[in-house]
This record gives structure tokens, C-alpha cells and sequence, in this order.
């Protein structure tokens, strides 16, 4: 069993990443081989439409046809057992790097037929990490859950199941008086960060326990 982890974040040692890192504890305490990207590392692009993944009997039929440093994390998706992805919000959506990770992940495998077949050789587990500022209710008021769970589907679709766990209301800086944050109370963040971050990081653990051994 492998489990591949993606960070989306620019930031190493902060929200996305530490839950990113549970996850996959949870998945080696059930036996899985683990690996960890950060795409803030790579040097890459996002989709081009050169449709080369679509020629018919083209050498990249199926495949992205880019040459650069995402070239072998998608090769190690192609063999993957599992699959977390991890991204902070932001404007609404994942980060752009995580944007443009999916694109080139995703469309090769995507056919277009009727049948939206997939060419993904078999069905994995896939898990989606979600760390933002905003709290649960103004996830639900500003439709934040709906559109990340249209790509979800997307995924769902052309690699397997898919389960999701929201980290809302995060702590964002060490230090908020160097920022002009007065929109939020540092207080309440770093009380929040004390009380509810651990349950999320268990949880976290959890998710890679359970894609392990699905």
C-alpha cells in the first residue's frame, strides 16, 4: 500500500502540511509506505491544451505530455494506492499551484465520450484537506463547499472514492500584531488553535488510517 500525500501550500511547517503529516502517520500505522510533495518545491505549469493526452495513438495518449519537475509526481500518482490532497483557501478555492497540480493530474485520465470513462487503471481512496480562515458558517454562506466539491466529483469520477475534512477558523500568524488583521480576534484564534486544531490533526489521522485500508 502507498499513500501519496500533496501539499498545496507555500508554507511547510504550518496548518495544511501538519495535517497533511498526520494523515499519513495514520496511514503508516496500518502498514502504508508513505510519501509527501510539496508543489511550492516544483518548478511547473498548469495545463497547456496541447490535447497531446488525447491523440489518437499518440505517444501521450492518456498521460500529460509536459516535461518538468511534476513529470514524476504524476508518475508516482499512476501507482499510487491513495491519494491526499492538501490546500489552504484562498479567494475561495485552492491555491493556484494545487489548481494547476490538478489540471495536469486529472485531464489525461479524463475521456471524452458519453460515458466520462476514465483511462485511470484502477479505483483509489482519495482524501481532500481543506485549511482557511473563515469559519464553518461563512464556508457554508459563501458556497465554499460547493465549489471545491464540483472538482471532488471530478476526481471521484475518474480515480475512485473521495472523503473531505474541512479545517476552518485557523490561526494564521505567530505574531497578529504585525499584520493588519483586525477582522479577527488573535485571541480567538489562538484559543481555537489550542482546543480544536488537535481534534483536527486526530481526525487527519484518522482519514489516512481509513484510505490505508480501503
Amino acid at each position: 500500500m502507498n499513500v501519496l500525500a500533496i501539499n498545496g501550500s507555500p508554507r511547510k511547517n504550518w496548518n495544511t502540511a501538519t495535517l497533511l503529516t498526520q494523515a499519513l502517520e495514520g496511514a503508516a500505522s496500518q502498514g502504508a509506505e508513505t510519501d509527501l510533495v510539496h508543489l511550492y518545491d516544483l518548478s511547473f505549469k498548469g495545463c497547456k491544451s496541447c490535447f497531446a493526452c488525447k491523440l489518437k495513438d499518440g505517444r501521450s495518449y492518456g498521460k500529460c505530455a509536459l516535461q518538468d519537475d511534476l513529470t514524476p509526481i504524476l508518475e508516482k500518482i499512476d501507482n499510487a494506492d491513495a491519494l491526499i490532497l492538501g490546500s489552504p483557501i484562498y479567494w475561495g478555492n485552492v491555491t493556484g499551484e494545487m489548481r494547476s497540480f490538478m489540471e495536469r493530474a486529472a485531464f489525461p485520465y479524463s475521456v471524452y465520450d458519453e460515458n466520462h470513462t476514465s483511462l485511470f487503471k484502477k479505483k483509489i481512496p482519495l482524501g481532500f484537506i481543506y485549511t482557511m480562515n473563515v469559519d464553518e458558517q461563512a464556508l457554508k454562506e459563501w458556497s465554499y463547499d460547493s465549489v471545491l466539491k464540483a472538482t471532488e466529483d471530478h476526481f471521484g469520477r475518474i480515480f475512485g472514492t473521495t472523503e473531505t475534512l474541512y479545517v476552518t477558523d485557523t490561526y494564521q500568524f505567530n505574531d497578529y500584531s504585525k499584520y493588519v488583521v483586525t477582522l479577527f480576534d488573535e485571541a480567538h484564534k489562538a484559543k481555537r488553535r489550542k482546543e480544536h486544531f488537535p481534534k483536527d490533526c486526530q481526525k487527519s489521522f484518522e482519514m489516512g488510517a481509513r484510505l490505508a485500508t480501503t
